[in-house]
């Protein structure tokens, strides 16, 4: 695989995204100043083609885009949520010098077997398959080249793609989105960071014997090199013919694994891509990526709590508490009714107290209903602000629950909830996060 960062290359990388970005441009400017008729879906497969052919960063923030509720417009989300993060391997040549730039001369003496075909390929870096001088299978992840650069040059177009969006449509201000998303993806590009994220999930998951994780070969990993122990397992496209009982055992365990440290140590795992995760057997989850993983104070965890019960119990007044302890400013009683929609949406599984699957609307369009009157009623009242940590808490919660639907679970979701926050208390996940950051040295 050619080098693709030098000058020239980035260059002729970006100029095909920005024509279409430039194209969309004028197409939303004609829509919005002089009522011009847009056809969302032909401009949303324009950019499709024009970001996926970059197979980098930018089409990882597509994804991300896609994955978070009413970012973007669906028109968008569908066609974005159909990139695939298989990026063209690079070469042995170019392999072999990057691995001599992060571990030496004699790195190959330090392996058993380094497999020279990437296992898998995705928009930051690619993954080998290795055995240890002890005889542990290894997975490599090594980072791309001058990823720094083009993550900045790919942050760049994020930023075009929501000013288009906040210019034309007006339901959402973009700029907590924008900040998130860039804080995110340059903690992705840390791995000595991502490995301090396994230790913390390894602390926070020990005693759940259906979860694995991997463990990371500190000699054998740096800033942009992390070796990890190789967990074997399948995918989850590939579970095919699996007892309602099996399912449910999955579902069960990803429910766990998702939500039990966020809700008892305020930390949650950003990117819940199919691809991050396998299962072996007896349902027993493999736990892959942490490259994306975000801590939050645990008076907003008690903020999702007080917003489950405001809608249980239909208490308004705590409705209210539970979106100003998180930031949402100048609360009109419009404001509220929106935020409430969304509310009932996100919260739905979990009133219920029978089991049920993630969604009983088989059609699949319940939820686009409930998101086009959300959007256009922001958008009559002037838009909103979302807080930042809003942007991976409801990207997590439309990315599980993608999983659940993929199993067809069956589970009584409100006990499982029940039972998750029934010891919840401020001054526990306090405690509890401080304890597993100084353990992980995130501290």
């Amino acid at each position: 695989m050619q080098d693709d960062s030098t000058f020239s290359g980035r260059l002729k990388r970006y100029a095909h995204v920005s024509t279409a970005m430039s194209s969309a441009a004028m197409r939303l400017v004609g829509e919005r100043y002089f009522g011009l008729s847009v056809d969302h879906e032909s401009l949303a497969h324009d950019l499709t083609h024009a970001l996926g052919s970059l197979k980098g960063p930018v089409m990882k923030i597509a994804q991300m885009l896609a994955s978070i509720p009413d970012s973007i417009p669906s028109e968008y989300t569908t066609k974005f949520l159909q990139l695939q993060a298989n990026a063209p391997a690079m070469g042995w040549p170019f392999v072999r010098r990057r691995m001599t730039a992060e571990l030496g001369q004699n790195w190959q003496g330090k392996f058993k077997n380094f497999q020279h075909e990437a296992t898998f390929a995705a928009s930051l870096g690619q993954v080998h398959k290795a055995e240890s001088k002890e005889g542990k299978i290894l997975a490599c992840k090594l980072q791309y080249p001058d990823m720094n650069s083009i993550v900045e040059a790919d942050l760049t177009q994020l930023k075009l793609i929501l000013s288009l969006y906040e210019a034309s449509l007006k339901a959402l201000k973009t700029q907590e989105i924008y900040e998130e998303i860039k804080a995110r993806l340059w903690e992705e590009l840390d791995y000595e960071l991502e490995a301090k994220h396994i230790a913390l999930y390894q602390y926070i998951l020990g005693d759940e014997p259906s979860i694995r994780l991997p463990e990371v070969v500190p000699h054998l990993s740096t800033k942009r090199l992390l070796t990890m122990t190789w967990l074997e397992g399948n995918p989850l496209k590939a579970l095919l013919n699996l007892s309602q009982e099996d399912c449910n055992r999955l579902a069960q365990n990803v429910f766990r694994a998702w939500y039990k440290p966020f809700y008892h140590y305020g930390v949650i795992h950003g990117d819940p891509h199919l691809g991050n995760y396998t299962f072996a057997s007896d349902g027993i989850l493999n736990l892959l990526d942490f490259g994306c993983v975000r801590k939050f104070p645990a008076p907003f965890v008690k903020g999702v709590i007080d917003l489950y019960y405001a809608m249980l119990r239909q208490d308004i007044d705590l409705a209210v508490s539970a979106y100003e302890s998180w930031g949402f400013k100048n609360l009109s009683k419009e404001l509220i009714e929106v935020l409430n929609l969304w509310a009932k949406l996100l919260y739905e599984p979990l009133l219920e107290d029978r089991v049920r699957p993630i969604q009983t609307d088989n059609r699949g369009t319940y939820g686009r209903e409930i998101a086009y009157q959300v959007h256009t009623k922001l958008r009559e009242l002037g838009g909103v602000c979302p807080p930042r940590e809003f942007v991976f808490m409801d990207r997590a919660a439309v990315g599980i629950g993608s999983v659940f639907m993929h199993l067809k679970a069956e589970l009584n979701w409100h006990q499982l909830y029940q039972e998750l926050i029934k010891d919840f208390s401020i001054e526990n996940v306090e405690q509890q996060q401080a304890r597993a950051l100084s353990k992980s040295h995130l501290l």
